[in-house]
């Protein structure tokens, strides 16, 4: 009968163990790198004009057309909302967004009048706005991550 002999470095496995360990106590440098995928990403779909999913965000309104600049949804005068996409990491986490005030009301959509009256009386938000998902991860999104944490656990 064949005999077969495996052995096994216990020793040099527990070291890498033990390296794992360490880097999961603190994960804000590859927190960082998913950061900057999801705000790069983020912001290029202003460009493209679609929702995570890779839907189209809802046209402007003839009202919203004519109050602006462009036809593009979600590109304002300033330009704002598209650039101001900014991440956090923490060593268990990343989130990213904007702070502007208006940016859940884009991401989210809001009825006319549901925030109540301006000082002249005029419903906020002067009318209906559609919901224009630009926070959230696409499939490329998830691939991009799943590769920097491969890299994260295998390299040093």
């Amino acid at each position: 009968m064949a005999e077969s002999k495996i052995e096994f470095d216990f020793d040099q496995a527990n070291a890498l163990f033990g390296r794992l360990a360490v880097k999961m106590t603190d994960m804000t440098p590859v927190m960082d790198q998913i950061g900057e995928i999801l705000t790069t990403s983020t912001k290029q779909r202003f460009q493209q004009g679609i929702a995570p999913d890779g839907t189209p965000w809802a046209p402007n309104s003839e009202a919203t057309l004519a109050r602006k600049r462009g036809s593009k949804p979600l590109i304002g005068r300033t330009r704002l909302l598209g650039r101001l996409i900014t991440s956090e990491a923490s060593p268990t986490g990343v989130s990213w967004g904007s702070n502007l005030i208006y940016a859940a009301v884009q991401q989210m959509g809001a009825a006319e009048g549901v925030f109540g009256q301006n000082a002249n009386g005029d419903p906020l938000p002067w009318g209906n706005i559609p919901a224009r998902p630009f926070i959230g991860m696409s499939d490329n999104d998830r691939a991009a991550i799943i590769t920097t944490l491969e890299a994260f656990i295998v390299n040093d």
